[in-house]
């Protein structure tokens, strides 16, 4: 057996010790249960690596293609599942590079030539988070898309705009569904930016120096498809703003899923009534016979929660540390993995809800009648006729007072106003307020025509930008 053989159950420093590591040390210190799925990423890596390596004379012909076909055959045994772990894999890496130099024998010891876990790894979770991180945009998309056929659909539709939870103005119910969608925008613009930062390539930076062999990281880069290599060896290994960007980039998505998920579980409460959902995207009460629960839309609020914990704990992981690399960062992807996994679920999920719930409009305009809804119009009916907006706010706000303290129906109260009169009660009349809303952006049907077709403009420039990020 050849000491390259007899060595591949090590631990990777095992010359430095004189002995194995202690039991709860390897419990304690191993990433191979929750960093076996960069698996994919660390044989791409190494494939890279091995090619790196021939590029500049370090490997033979020959040795190249007996560590690549290994890396292959790792590679089939991973994606199948016949891929046997044993106990001193206490990471992907470690596995990966065991059953290697099982396999190609002399020529698999030297796959870690000139690399150190250091970069390795870093490489490892910027090539997954290029790829998930576009997943996760794609799947916004899908969410926005239902959200503007959903808003397409709901025509003249109206519903109370809220502020301080308190009823405000009507607006469109397609103006309110098309806010979450803007957001949601945003949320595949940050996503994209992030990627910008993310997509420099690690490795060659070695344990944090580089190294004295004739590396040539331009070249690895370009293989594994990055848009430029690092520039400082310490910072390539011993930084993760990249990391804890993507979790803020995340963590905004779970915050306006969340926010989505609030009006939901508020309008279809009988006490609101504005929406029922579909028995597929519902559940029942395990007591109660009568009970149809908004399960996604409260876990889309929960789960923001726990995606706000990974931000802010894997920052106040990164805070106190000096360079280069330290054992620490080990810490980056657990809360990253959590985070896309919990997103992806809750956007496939609450994209199936948004999709099949049902309005109901005659709530929703009940609602958004209230007579009280029409009182910034009636102010602005008296602007109009060159009242200043302080005194025609006092004069309306008066008359409502007046109508809630049992004195008459606003119209009516409108209608004996000197300043105001029958041509302005005319602006209380149901489902005439929300008609007036005409300035850019705002709430009535000419703005939100106009505002229909730039949005399916933007997810037109969206879809485009992340097709193209597609890495």
């Amino acid at each position: 057996m050849s000491a390259e053989q007899a060595n591949t159950g090590k631990a990777l420093w095992h010359g430095r010790f004189e002995g194995g590591p202690a039991a709860e040390l390897m419990a304690y210190t191993e990433s191979l249960s929750f960093d076996k799925r960069l698996w994919p990423d660390d044989i791409a890596g190494s494939v890279a690596h091995v090619q790196g390596l021939a590029h500049v004379g370090i490997l033979t012909e020959a040795e190249r293609d007996s560590v690549l076909a290994a890396l292959e055959r790792v590679a089939q045994e991973m994606g199948d599942g016949s891929f046997a772990f044993v106990e001193s894999d206490e990471d992907i890496h470690t596995a990966v590079e065991r059953r290697v130099t099982e396999l190609a024998g002399p020529a698999g010891a030297k796959l870690h030539t000139g690399r150190s876990r250091n970069d390795q790894s870093a490489t490892d979770v910027r090539r997954w988070m290029k790829r998930e991180l576009v997943r996760i945009a794609e799947r916004i998309l899908v969410l926005q898309d239902v959200l503007l056929q959903r808003a397409e659909a709901a025509g003249g539709t109206y519903l109370p705009g809220y502020t301080h939870m308190q009823r405000a103005q009507p607006v469109l119910l397609a103006h309110h569904l098309l806010a979450h969608g803007w957001a949601l925008g945003r949320d595949v613009e940050r996503i994209l930016d992030a990627l910008e930062r993310i997509d420099v390539s690690p490795l060659g930076a070695g344990a944090l120096a580089g190294s004295s062999l004739p590396l040539d990281p331009d070249f690895t880069a370009a293989q594994l498809g990055f848009a430029a290599r690092f520039e400082n060896s310490l910072d390539a290994v011993g930084s993760r703003d990249h990391v804890a960007e993507a979790l803020f980039a995340l963590t905004m998505v779970g915050i306006n899923l969340s926010r989505l998920g609030e009006e939901f579980v508020l309008w279809t409460t009988e006490e609101f009534g504005f929406a029922k959902l579909d028995d597929g995207y519902a559940t029942g009460s395990s007591m109660l016979p009568q009970k149809k629960n908004p399960d996604i839309a409260e876990l889309a609020r929960g789960k923001s929660g726990r995606l706000i914990g990974n931000l802010t704990g894997f920052l106040a992981t990164m805070k106190g540390l000096p360079l280069s690399y330290n054992r620490d960062y080990q810490e980056d992807k657990e809360p990253l993995f959590d985070a896309v996994d919990q997103i992806s679920l809750a956007l496939g999920a609450i994209t199936g809800m948004v999709a099949t719930t049902t309005w109901m409009p005659e709530r929703m305009q009940a609602a958004a009648d209230s007579e009280t809804g029409s009182a910034t119009d009636l102010a602005e009916w008296l602007v109009q006729r060159g009242m200043p907006f302080r005194d025609a706010h006092a004069v309306v706000g008066t008359l409502v007072r007046r109508h809630l303290a049992g004195e008459g129906t606003l119209r009516d109260l409108v209608v004996a106003d000197p300043a105001l009169g029958a041509e302005a009660a005319a602006l209380v009349a149901p489902g005439v307020s929300v008609q007036r809303r005409t300035t850019p952006g705002g709430a009535g049907p000419k703005p939100v025509a106009v505002q229909l077709v730039r949005f399916r403009e933007r997810l037109t420039v969206l879809r485009a930008a992340v097709a193209a990020d597609v890495r």
